[in-house]
């Protein structure tokens, strides 16, 4: 077992993806009951994500979601990855937080994103533009405000004020400087992108100022994660969500995650374009038996220095994914596992 990977925290992100032939409240009921077993594995966080109006994301409300989650288990860390606090007034994301700790004590995570909603409709109806991400820093200073209880509109955040509740910044783009000036911790992804990534950790290390939140650089490195017992088997996993992506950036709508039966299958046809974005889909993420999972991981957490592991797989089989993750939590040398 590597002590690199022994010394490394594992979360889990879950994007409550709905499955053809599941309706949106049964991935939310899957969501919730994942978290109970990762949390029997030894899993440190679970998050949840927010995204609007996608028919194959039935998670659109965070807060709401990891209430729901803190409530069913006892122990494991609870949070978002992330609320978009582009799509929301600060205050009301505190006062949400606020609760959420006062509810949960010492359990809660404030993952925050910068991006807004994907679609025009979407935007409209949340009464945002892409402009609004350009003030995320204004936005998320306010927000600390709220908690320190130095904002100077006169107003408090019930019960969030004097609450400690770890923000975490999502460094999407500029996100790394953003959490770096900020003195928070930061969760950098596409681990697809390794370059890429490891020129925002470098980044962000060498900005990073330290604040009353985090006295020094805190790395979360994100990205897919599928452990089987064949290299073939770890490989399928991918499939529905690189299927499900490949649609999208065609057909401009996510759909929810086919079996990857049906992907396979000869009656499913692409077009050469869909077929490219396909097969690009499958490469990259860290996939394939324990052993080979393992010396992929050690060569990731060496590379990057992360301390943590946030893992965002995605995928129909349930069943498949729950093995992948118990699978994991023994490379990881997760106690419970």
């Amino acid at each position: 077992m590597s002590s690199v990977i022994e010394a490394t925290r594992f979360s889990v992100l879950d994007r409550s993806r709905t499955r053809e032939g599941h309706d949106g409240s049964e991935a939310l009921r899957d969501t919730v009951l994942l978290a109970q077993e990762l949390e029997g594995l030894g899993y440190h966080r679970f998050w949840v994500s927010e995204h609007h109006g996608v028919p194959g994301v039935a998670g659109s409300a965070p807060t709401v979601l990891a209430s729901a989650v803190a409530a069913a288990t006892r122990t494991i860390r609870v949070g978002t990855g992330g609320v978009m606090l582009p799509n929301h007034q600060p205050l009301i994301v505190a006062e949400q937080f606020g609760v959420l700790e006062a509810l949960f004590p010492g359990r809660i995570d404030m993952g925050l994103g910068r991006s807004v909603g994907f679609t025009d409709g979407v935007r409209k109806a949340l009464g945002r533009d892409k402009h609004n991400a350009e003030d995320f820093a204004a936005q998320l200073t306010e927000l600390l405000g709220w908690f320190r209880g130095t904002s100077d509109t006169g107003a408090h955040a019930r019960p969030a004020e004097g609450l400690t509740v770890p923000p975490f910044v999502l460094a999407i783009g500029e996100g790394a400087t953003i959490a770096a000036e900020a003195g928070l911790p930061m969760v950098i992804g596409d681990i697809r992108s390794r370059e890429k990534m490891l020129r925002g950790i470098e980044h962000y290390r060498a900005s990073f100022r330290p604040s009353v939140w985090s006295s020094e650089p805190y790395v979360i490195v994100s990205g897919t994660i599928a452990v089987a017992g064949t290299p073939e088997a770890a490989l399928r996993l991918l499939i529905p969500e690189a299927w499900s992506m490949a649609y999208s950036r065609t057909h401009g709508t996510f759909p929810p995650l086919p079996p990857a039966e049906r992907v396979e299958s000869p009656g499913m046809t692409m077009t050469e374009k869909e077929r490219g974005f396909y097969e690009s889909g499958l490469v990259g993420h860290i996939h394939g038996t324990e052993e080979q999972v393992a010396d992929e991981l050690e060569t990731l957490i060496k590379e990057s220095g992360a301390q943590e592991v946030l893992v965002t797989t995605s995928t129909h089989d349930r069943e498949g994914l729950l093995d992948s993750y118990r699978r994991l939590a023994r490379v990881a040398g997760l106690a419970a596992a």
